[in-house]
């Protein structure tokens, strides 16, 4: 090097980039929404498992989406039937909800998340129940369909499985899209409850559908991050 000549600065090497398995799960500031609905449906969880049978039936029959409450209080019961997990904390769609809207939360944002998982609880819930009703005033279903149980999250989580998966890689995408839709596709097969498996593959397709603009909450997002 020649007298007086400054040396070449070098650019920092980039840092490894480290797993950081503890952010799978929701937190009170990086996931506001994720994490307080998981704490409440840990509460209602814990009221169908100890509470008074009969007090637990009520409860669940009142928040029902069934046509009958549709039709009276759409607004309460759409709300209502998503406070409650079927099968409780422990059910495939508890642990989904916990892990996919974590995810979909961190990349989108609390309200974005929000919104994706009411659009597909909505949709899904009265594409499902709409035409029950139209069935029972044609006469091709009896008219204690109108008042069939049905409450969860599990549309709400369709969505957003859905809605991530335009988020992730390639190689992530497909994977999680075969795999969540192949097991849908086994229950509606099955024929055990075909109403609410319906309703898990539109939920599904709303998410999909939510792909364009997903996408770009999540290129502002990182645009305000400077990422």
């Amino acid at each position: 090097m020649t007298p007086g000549a400054r040396e070449p600065v070098r650019a920092p090497a980039p840092r490894p980039r480290t797993l950081r398995p503890w952010r799978l799960l929701p937190t009170p500031t990086g996931t506001p929404f994720t994490f307080g609905y998981a704490v409440v449906l840990c509460l209602t969880s814990l009221i169908t498992a100890y509470a008074d049978p009969a007090l637990v039936h009520a409860l669940l029959q009142g928040s029902s989406t069934d046509v009958a409450h549709l039709v009276r209080t759409p607004e309460l019961v759409l709300i209502g039937s998503a406070l409650w997990v079927a099968g409780g904390v422990t059910s495939p769609f508890a642990i989904a909800f916990v892990l996919a809207l974590t995810a979909l939360e961190r990349r989108i944002g609390a309200l974005c998340a929000a919104g994706v998982f009411l659009l597909g609880h909505v949709l899904a819930t009265l594409a499902t129940e709409v035409p029950v009703g139209v069935a029972v005033l044609a006469g091709h279903l009896p008219d204690s369909s109108l008042h069939r149980l049905d409450y969860g999250v599990s549309f709400g989580v369709a969505a957003g499985i859905g809605a991530l998966a335009g988020l992730l890689p390639l190689w992530l995408r497909l994977p999680l899209l075969a795999g969540f839709g192949w097991m849908l596709l086994e229950d509606l097969l099955a024929f055990a409850d075909p109403m609410t498996n319906w309703g898990h593959l539109i939920a599904l397709a709303v998410g999909i559908a939510t792909w364009p603009v997903a996408r770009r909450w999540y290129a502002a997002r990182l645009a305000r991050a400077g990422v």
